[in-house]
């Protein structure tokens, strides 16, 4: 099991993306369930993505267009910190 951090970037991207969307709020609790326990479980689809604005870190599916990005802490690998929800694609997607 993981411990998580988020990281200080993480609550204003939480906050744009779900912005009262109960579904989406509900997904994104699992998915960080999921990856508190194994960050690899096959239903989210854990990749590694080149991202504008974190350099290369891991990207998790939430639903068809979301996306959580996180990395493994350096220094404690039992540790992971989560850095922001993004969507996978149109303007304000996190990947390059």
């Amino acid at each position: 099991m993981y411990a998580l951090h988020f990281a200080s970037t993480f609550p204003s991207t939480y906050k744009s993306i779900i912005k009262g969307n109960k579904e989406f709020e509900k997904r994104t609790k699992k998915v960080l369930r999921l990856i508190k326990n194994d960050p690899f479980y096959p239903s989210l689809k854990s990749h590694k993505v080149n991202t504008r604005n974190f350099g290369k870190k891991w990207s998790s599916w939430i639903t068809g267009d979301l996306r959580i990005i996180w990395d493994f802490d350096e220094s404690k690998k039992q540790i992971i910190i989560l850095f922001a929800l993004s969507k996978h694609s149109g303007s304000s997607r996190e990947y390059k």
